[in-house]
């Protein structure tokens, strides 16, 4: 049974220190939930609107961007266990209208998942804006409806990043919007309907889903651009048509919701020991900010020397960014949510900005402070 940390000791300080500096270095509001060893700790910091005040509340729901990734990867397994795919089938077997030609053969489903297919980003053409890094775009498509051909048509056309297969693969988006046609595809349902249907519900995750339209459910928290300080003052992109990234990064989620996720997922309890063994196969992939990541189906690591290994996913959208990590075998969670990202203004030298220290030093804390010390009032 798991119990919930009610009383101050030496962990849950350090715990409650990390997240107030993360919001002392510029994060309005930053909210967090700890699972060790079937214990729970939860902690905000901020508010939730800078206008009014508002505090933020470690129940808020918060728009997860690239976390849906691991749903979607999720939901394509399940399709494999259930004998409609194969990982190593071509998608221009299932949607050669979107992938024609050579290209459409060469690419497989795998190569989707782990970004190493070689299609383009669609953002910097669907937001023209972002390549000189201004906000325009950001505000013309508030409630832009994007049909998912639309956006694929857009990566599938730009230059190739490389060929079908090659490493390191690049991040793209294209990958994702083009899983979730696969899935509609395969199971006649619109994707966002399937997932609920087959992951989420299953998993009992009453405070996540894809929103019908711009706006969240209460409770939730403001979400603050700053975009690499071309928006200063930053500025609330939570009321947004999230049709722009939907199967790539539309989903809404509580910390809580994604911690009981990822320990199913790591359990075995969503998809296959065979299937998660596959999710967990690892290629270099270079993310949307450079970094050179372990990228499995929709799944990466984060390797603490002396602590090991943890599994999971983060994700932006415009005024958000979350993070959730996992230990295996039932070991340490950290989800964290915070409404401000993109704060950090180009910097040649490559200064370490105080949001990013403040961050590190929260993660480091929550996954490798010592569980032994959470201790729990009567």
């Amino acid at each position: 049974m798991e119990s919930l940390v009610t009383e101050e000791n030496s962990a849950t300080k350090n715990l409650r220190s990390a997240l107030d500096d993360v919001h002392r270095a510029g994060v309005p509001g930053v909210f967090a939930e700890v699972r060790a060893d079937g214990r729970i700790w939860r902690g905000a910091a901020g508010v939730a609107d800078l206008e009014t005040g508002r505090p933020v509340g470690t129940g808020m729901r918060q728009r997860v961007g690239s976390i849906t990734k691991t749903f979607v990867s999720a939901a394509v397994l399940r399709q494999v266990e259930a004998g409609r795919l194969d990982l190593d089938a071509p998608i221009g077997d299932f949607l050669p209208l979107l992938v024609p030609g050579e290209r459409g053969r060469a690419i497989t489903i795998r190569m989707l998942l782990n970004h190493t297919s070689g299609l383009a980003e669609y953002l910097p053409y669907a937001f023209p804006s972002l390549q000189k890094l201004a906000p325009e775009s950001l505000d013309d498509n508030r409630f832009q409806e994007f049909r998912p051909a639309e956006l694929i048509a857009i990566g599938v056309g730009a230059p190739a990043t490389g060929e079908p297969g090659s490493t390191p693969g690049i991040y793209s988006n294209t990958n994702y919007l083009l899983l979730g046609e696969l899935l509609e595809h395969l199971t006649g349902a619109p994707m966002e309907e399937h997932i609920s249907r087959d992951i989420i519900e299953p998993a009992g995750l009453a405070n996540t889903g894809f929103p019908a339209g711009p706006r969240i459910e209460e409770p939730h928290s403001r979400m603050y651009e700053a975009l690499f300080g071309a928006i200063d003052p930053p500025r609330d992109y939570s009321v947004y048509n999230m049709s722009w990234v939907m199967a790539g990064a539309g989903l809404v989620s509580t910390v809580d919701d994604l911690n009981r996720f990822y320990r199913k997922l790591l359990d075995g309890e969503i998809v296959s020991p065979s299937s998660l063994a596959e999710m967990q196969r690892l290629v270099p992939v270079i993310a949307q900010d450079g970094r050179l990541i372990d990228y499995g189906l929709g799944l990466y690591k984060t390797e603490i020397p002396g602590h090991g290994v943890f599994w999971g996913h983060d994700g932006t959208v415009w005024g958000a960014l979350t993070m959730a990590w996992a230990g295996p075998d039932g070991g340490r969670q950290f989800s964290a949510a915070m409404n401000l990202v993109r704060w950090r203004k180009p910097d040649p030298e490559g200064t370490s900005h105080p949001i990013d220290d403040a961050l590190a030093t929260l993660k480091h804390q929550a996954l490798c402070g010592p569980a032994s010390d959470l201790r729990f009032a009567p």
